[in-house]
């Protein structure tokens, strides 16, 4: 993967592809992957937002992953990411409820953050009771499931059990200075598709040192558990690293998970790098974990069901 993208690092930076050629791209892409045996995919209507149920024959009841792809906030799909959310959902047991939230430009912040809690409390007025609900992400889908939680915390709504980033993008300030080496070829790519100008895209006219935007620059106390994966070799390595300590400084609870050598979204390749299928494991001990957790604490009241936000 580091050899594919050193070879077609150059070949980007002569033609600079405009978003529209990424988003074909991307989809494209997802006509490779494939669904794990025995996982099911069911169209949803999440409150007119675009989403699917992926579901196991014997996947424990009453609990459910709500799932927010990544892409920069202006890529990616329910296409690009169905067969990671049906390896983790089988991983874990659960069933899981992806959604295709808006995306930048057309629909800039806070577009997607309004998606994703228009899911969340679709899925409490289904019937599901906070406790039951993990959120959980990748990239930018990582950091929208941190904002989740920062709103909901703010809003005094009831949080879910816990939630779970995959290499989340916890501050749209991307580092301007000279990277890591370690983040060499990873660097060069993000200047050859232009990624940093992503997150001003999401922004729009609010500044990126915005809470909801950037949740590395919140205030991180009474936030539900935390699973945070990175690999030391991305370039927010150590944004996630500066977080989870922010994190636990404030009485967050956090598991920081560091792989070794890794690329920015290599659990997507779960099929062909054993790190990632071995990084949706870990997420699947976490989930058992916190579930078995909430069993042995006392039973609580069932949340009313709320209102859903205006989108």
């Amino acid at each position: 993967m580091k050899q594919f993208l050193v070879a077609a690092t150059g070949p980007l930076a002569e033609r600079r592809p405009q978003l529209p050629a990424m988003r074909l791209f991307a989809e494209l892409l997802a006509f490779g992957q494939f669904m794990p045996w025995d996982v099911f995919v069911e169209d949803a209507d999440v409150e007119g937002i675009p989403a699917e149920w992926v579901r196991l024959a014997d996947a424990a009841a009453g609990r459910v992953l709500l799932y927010l792809h990544g892409g920069g906030y202006v890529l990616g799909s329910l296409n690009t990411h169905r067969a990671l959310v049906g390896r983790l959902a089988q991983k874990c047991g659960v069933t899981a409820l992806a959604i295709n939230y808006r995306k930048a430009p057309e629909y800039p912040f806070p577009a997607a953050l309004e998606d994703a809690l228009t899911a969340y409390y679709w899925l409490l007025n289904q019937g599901y009771a906070p406790a039951d609900i993990i959120v959980a992400g990748d990239s930018a889908g990582g950091g929208l499931a941190l904002a989740v939680l920062l709103a909901l915390r703010d809003a005094d709504e009831p949080l879910p059990a816990a939630a779970v980033g995959l290499s989340p993008w916890t501050d749209l300030k991307l580092p301007a200075g000279t990277l890591r080496s370690v983040c060499h070829h990873e660097g060069m790519l993000l200047e050859a598709l232009e990624i940093r100008s992503w997150g001003p895209l999401y922004a729009a006219d609010t500044p990126l040192s915005h809470p909801l935007l950037s949740p590395a620059r919140a205030a991180l106390h009474g936030l539900p558990p935390l699973l945070l994966q990175i690999s030391d070799a991305e370039v927010l390595s150590d944004d996630v690293r500066r977080f989870a300590d922010k994190a636990r400084t404030a009485g967050t609870p956090v598991t920081l998970q560091i792989f070794a050598g890794l690329v920015h979204w290599w659990h997507l390749f779960w099929r062909f790098v054993p790190e990632a299928d071995q990084a949706l494991g870990q997420v699947a001990d976490f989930t058992r974990q916190i579930w078995t957790q909430a069993e042995l604490a006392p039973t609580a009241a069932m949340a009313p069901v709320l209102p859903l936000p205006a989108r």
